[in-house]
């Protein structure tokens, strides 16, 4: 199934300039905005207790608050959590518990005094350390690293033997620069969303990697390809018709993704919903980046001199 018909001439590359600067303005804002005000933690890397409550009515968050003033939380936060009108809320301590069975029995005794004990239901309890907490972050982040400099690395020497070490290395630099936009557009799009990072976040980062470099392995492909038939052209002419002629491809594969990831968006529920919008955004980035990103790396070999 072809969505773009053979012969297709789309001047991809003609805009290249400005979608790099487009991109660089993007990038350097959530930059500092990590810098300076930093993302917002789940439990899973922030450390402390979370318990997540579902009431049979609808109730407010000072009226939780007040009726857990006899537990003693200490500090904590509160918030709606799920659909409107689900009665769904999060309670986050700053304090690890361990003892799940004794925090539950305590939450769940205050809330029966105030709304009744068939009113709500304690839906779950998770616990995690500081240094638990602190150890996961630093693993997630270098795992996210690791994984995008290994692509790189890996297109290289895929097409390192081909062209030579110099084109494999504009290949890999490409690539590892596209992923790291794409990396950074989800994190801004998660802090511009306020979600939370946890391990699931990371999770789809990693997914995001995997994808996008499977575009652009495809689209380099049908570069070398190009290449090989076409000697005489320029390569911004041979990389702007390798463009258009996997374009349907891309345009299948990622528009498939995407529609599942919308339904899971938005019938998924809650939990799962940061991560679906994680890979909403890092998916339709990878498509971007890849024609308007990694391309111009590529076309730098032309400009210090092509074999």
């Amino acid at each position: 199934m072809e969505i773009i018909k053979p012969g297709t001439k789309i001047p991809f590359t003609r805009y290249r300039y400005i979608a790099v600067g487009i991109s660089t303005v993007i990038n350097l804002a959530v930059l500092i905005f990590l810098f300076v005000k930093g993302p917002e933690l789940g439990v899973d890397f922030a450390g402390g207790t979370m318990v997540q409550v579902k009431f049979q009515q609808d109730v407010s968050i000072p009226q939780i608050r007040q009726a857990l003033t006899a537990v003693n939380l200490g500090d904590s936060v509160m918030q709606d959590f799920g659909e409107e009108g689900a009665h769904e809320y999060l309670i986050r301590l700053e304090q690890e518990s361990t003892e799940f069975g004794a925090l539950g029995e305590q939450i769940r005794r205050a809330l029966s005094e105030r709304f009744g004990a068939n009113q709500f239901e304690v839906r779950r309890i998770e616990a995690v350390g500081p240094k638990v907490g602190k150890d996961l972050r630093q693993r997630g982040a270098l795992s996210v690293i690791f994984s995008t400099v290994m692509m790189g690395l890996y297109i290289w020497v895929r097409f390192g033997g081909s062209f030579g070490t110099r084109l494999g290395l504009l290949f890999g630099l490409g690539a590892v620069i596209s992923l790291i936009h794409d990396v950074l557009v989800s994190v801004g799009a998660l802090l511009l969303a306020r979600y939370e990072f946890d391990l699931s976040i990371v999770a789809a980062l990693l997914t995001i990697v995997g994808f996008s470099v499977d575009d652009a392995v495809v689209k380099s492909d049908r570069l070398r390809e190009n290449l090989r038939k076409s000697r005489r052209e320029s390569l911004d002419s041979i990389n702007n018709m390798s463009i258009n002629e996997t374009l349907s491809r891309t345009i299948l594969t990622t528009g498939t993704a995407l529609m599942v990831l919308v339904a899971l968006y938005v019938l998924g529920g809650a939990v799962i919903r940061p991560f679906a919008f994680t890979l909403l955004v890092g998916f339709a980035s990878g498509v971007y980046s890849t024609i308007f990103i990694a391309s111009p790396i590529i076309l730098l070999w032309e400009k210090t001199g092509r074999r």
